[in-house]
Order: structure tokens, then C-alpha cells, then sequence
């Protein structure tokens, strides 16, 4: 159970508190080794935006757990509205209060998101916006450089490394036992409306790719030569970062509507 709430902070819902408790459930069954450095950088009241790489189904919990047990502070998520329309975990989602972003409309999303920054809320925005097949960055969108700058809030890079091991795109969940995660948070950028999105969105691409450098380095198992869940760069057999991309316009294509040209 996460530690009381500070009464200046926005409060977690039964939703969330529930859902959270599955998921570290889900975790702690599988005696998962965490390690976790850079906290310190992730605010303990106020709003932020936290940036991450995504590799798994599961970067939402990890990212967000360290805060959570630690201060009792929830992270909210921007997720595609898409998924608060399935049964069931579409309902969780938005008793949660994550924030839906229509396709088409992210300047609505931007400005629910830059609200809940105001009024004290942790934020993580996935900036590549799909999971990487390759398990390298993908381009950053600048949604995360805007709201923090729309806001006036911290923003704080940040990468998971191994939860990625257990449930990823392609591949069905599987039991790790004692799978080590690695958990990093950045120096955070501190944008404002007179910064260029795009600038600031690439010195935060570089920043998580330094982070993520500095987790696949200390991982507890290393990179075992062949492995599937290694990148190809470091002697795995995980997709290039260009047949990752070859994945993902076929996965674009096939979500184009019939009567598309």
C-alpha cells in the first residue's frame, strides 16, 4: 500500500488504488527486482510531466510505481481514446482519470493535460505513442515539450528496462520469475512558451536515450548474445531499428480506413 497522501496532492481514486494493487500483485508474485535511480528528480508535490521510452504493456506501472508506493502520488497517462471504449478497461481508465486523446483533436488533450499539471498532477506521456518493436526510440512526438511548457511544470525524462521481458507487442505474457527492472528518471528540462517544441523535444530524446544507455548497461542479467529481447545493436535478435519500423507501417497500414487511397 502506498504511503499516506499528502493533503497538497491530488489523490489516487478506488479505481486507481485498485488497479495499481493488481498490477504490483502481478509483480511481486513474480518477486520482480526492481532498481531504481534518479527519484529524487521526480517532484513530491506539484505537477510534471514524466517522458518515457515504451517497450512493454507494463512501462505505465513501472514508471509510475517508485512515486506511488513512495508518496502516495498517482500518474496519470495520455492514451489513446480508443482504449476507453473497450469493455470493462475502458470503464477502469476512466474511473482512473487517465486522459483520452482523440485522434485529430491532440489540442484538446494537450490543454485537459496542461490543466491537471496546474492543479498538481504527475502526467506520463509515452512520446514515441507505440511500442517499439526493435526496443530502440522511435521519433518523439512534442506533446510532452508543449504541455510542460503550457503548464510552467517540470519536464522529467525517464526509462524502464526489462518489464518488457514479460509482456510486449507480439508475444504473450509470460511468467519471470525474479526479472530484474531497471527504473531511471533525468534531470528535468524546465520549457516555457518561448521555447521551440521540436528543439526541446530533441534534447529530451537524447536525454532518455543516455538513460536508457545507462540501464541496458547496469542490467542485472546483461544482453545475452541472440536474445529476443535484446536490441540487435547489442548482439540480440530483436528487430533492427529499421525492421521495427518496416512492423510498424505494416501495423499503420492495416488501420487505414478501406476507402482510403
Amino acid at each position: 500500500m502506498p504511503r499516506p497522501l499528502d493533503p497538497s496532492n491530488p489523490a489516487a481514486s478506488w479505481t486507481y488504488r485498485f488497479c495499481a494493487w493488481v498490477a504490483f500483485t502481478v509483480m511481486r508474485l513474480q518477486r520482480w527486482r526492481f532498481h531504481v535511480t534518479g527519484l529524487e528528480h521526480v517532484p513530491r508535490t506539484g505537477g510534471a510531466v514524466i517522458a518515457s521510452n515504451h517497450s512493454s504493456f507494463w512501462d505505465f506501472f513501472t514508471v509510475g510505481r517508485p512515486s506511488y508506493l513512495g508518496w502516495g502520488r498517482p500518474l496519470r497517462i495520455l492514451a489513446k481514446e480508443s482504449l476507453f471504449r473497450v469493455p470493462v478497461f475502458g470503464l477502469l481508465m476512466r474511473r482512473a482519470e487517465h486522459i483520452p486523446v482523440h485522434r485529430g483533436s491532440g489540442a484538446t488533450a494537450l490543454r485537459t493535460a496542461a490543466e491537471r499539471l496546474r492543479d498538481g498532477e504527475l502526467v506520463l506521456v509515452l512520446p514515441e505513442q507505440t511500442i517499439s518493436p526493435s526496443f530502440e526510440l522511435l521519433p518523439f512526438k512534442s506533446g510532452a515539450a508543449r504541455m510542460a511548457a503550457m503548464a510552467g511544470v517540470p519536464l522529467v525524462p525517464a526509462v524502464s528496462w526489462g518489464s518488457h521481458r514479460f509482456n510486449t507487442v507480439g508475444r504473450r505474457p509470460r511468467w519471470s520469475w525474479r526479472l530484474p527492472v531497471e527504473v531511471r528518471y533525468g534531470e528535468p528540462l524546465y520549457p516555457d512558451l518561448a521555447d521551440d517544441p521540436a528543439a526541446v523535444t530533441a534534447e529530451l530524446r537524447r536525454r532518455v536515450q543516455a538513460l536508457l544507455d545507462e540501464a541496458q548497461a547496469a542490467y542485472a542479467d546483461g544482453a545475452p548474445p541472440g536474445a529476443w529481447w535484446v536490441p540487435a545493436r547489442l548482439g540480440g535478435s530483436a528487430p533492427t531499428a529499421e525492421e521495427g519500423e518496416a512492423i510498424l507501417a505494416r501495423i499503420r497500414e492495416g488501420w487505414k480506413p478501406k476507402d482510403a487511397a
